[in-house]
């Protein structure tokens, strides 16, 4: 786990708890414990990201969130190192680098939306 992370917040009360999300939502990935995921993901949410290649796969609704993102952060042998979160408002950009258990990584950016205290949006980039 890398610890020079910067979390960068806008300074108003929505991007606060905004943070606090995305602190949580990347502690699971950080502690390789998806525990905490039911509780942090709405209902409605929508992942869009970039496998399979080349037009990636949309996931809807929590039980799909949950599920892709446990198994991502649930993966023996890998890591994510996060490099930067910025929150604006209901708005968080995280960028990373995941390492798998090859040892190549890959470094990418999520933009994140929240409503109401859950995620409620998700779309991941990669470098390729």
């Amino acid at each position: 786990m890398e610890q020079n992370s910067i979390m960068l917040i806008h300074p108003d009360d929505q991007s606060r708890r905004t943070a606090e999300i995305m602190r949580r939502f990347n502690d699971v990935f950080q502690n390789h414990d998806p525990s905490a995921l039911p509780g942090l993901v709405a209902e409605d949410c929508v992942i869009e990201n970039t496998m399979p290649a080349p037009n990636g796969a949309r996931h809807a609704g929590r039980e799909a969130c949950v599920g892709l993102w446990s198994a991502i952060a649930s993966e023996p042998g890998t890591r994510f190192d996060l490099e930067e979160t910025f929150v604006a408002g209901e708005r968080a950009t995280i960028r990373w680098r995941y390492w798998p258990a090859d040892g190549n990584s890959i470094r990418g950016v999520n933009l994140m939306r929240v409503a109401d205290g859950q995620i409620v949006e998700a779309m991941g980039y990669v470098k390729g």
